[in-house]
């Protein structure tokens, strides 16, 4: 178990994770990894946390929830934000399904995808900041929202269809079992409740909903879900996560 969280939050993160912790797992393996997602987003969400929680006094809300949400891009080298950018591109580009899975290869970053990007860490800034201002715990609630986020990817793994033939996201979708789905919602669940006891789990319903309408919807327009699709889930269900405790 200890060799398969490593090996995800490698996968995940930028977070220099010695090799020898996942040494003997082949990369076909990743996808029994799905089960830490929800604890590889707590790490990740408390270190992003962190620097909200000791920038705060010295530079005030909005500079620290900034610092927030810009630590979480470094920490996931901004894997998921080109997810949502790319994802963006291509769906409301208005082409066929095939132009859209194109458009969504090329590295270069659209209007639409600019727009999402804009309006994602504009939304991050601002609910972080009400948040903290309405006196929440705002560590453990950062955290919650990484883990919520991670957590309800998974929908869009579960009895899904991969829209590409090949890919870095054909690790997981499709592949993941009822159960191992099961398994992260629990713990993403367990963990959300914990750390944000008075809201925490419903929040992360109303999070599950809206991944599961985002993972249909995904699945009528592309014909199904991708990497980047996936990396568009976990920023969007960060935010919808954090708006549901407001």
């Amino acid at each position: 178990m200890f060799r398969l969280y490593f090996a995800t939050l490698q996968f995940m993160s930028r977070l220099p994770v010695p090799g020898r912790w996942s040494q003997g797992l082949e990369v076909d393996q990743y996808v029994r990894g799905i089960i830490t997602f929800p604890f590889v987003g707590l790490l990740l969400g408390a270190l992003a946390g962190l620097v909200f929680v000791v920038l705060q006094p010295w530079c005030g809300l909005p500079l620290a929830a900034l610092a927030y949400v810009l630590a979480l891009a470094l920490l996931t080298g901004g894997f998921h934000l080109d997810g949502l950018a790319d994802t963006c591109d291509g769906v409301f580009s208005a082409r066929s399904r095939e132009r859209m899975l194109e458009i969504m290869r090329d590295s270069r970053l659209g209007t639409h995808g600019g727009l999402a990007l804009i309006i994602v860490i504009v939304a991050k800034v601002l609910v972080v900041s009400e948040l903290s201002l309405r006196g929440s715990h705002m560590l453990a609630v950062l955290a919650a929202a990484s883990v919520a986020g991670r957590s309800a990817s998974v929908l869009l793994m579960y009895n899904q269809k991969y829209a590409r033939e090949k890919g870095l996201g054909n690790l997981f979708i499709g592949k993941v079992s009822g159960k191992q789905t099961a398994l992260t919602l629990a713990g993403g669940a367990a963990l959300s409740l914990l750390l944000v006891p008075a809201t925490g789990l419903f929040a992360f319903a109303i999070t599950l909903a809206a991944m599961s309408v985002l993972a249909w919807m995904l699945r009528r327009t592309l014909g199904g879900q991708t990497g980047d699709t996936l990396g568009a889930a976990i920023e969007l269900g960060e935010v919808i996560f954090l708006l549901a405790l407001l």
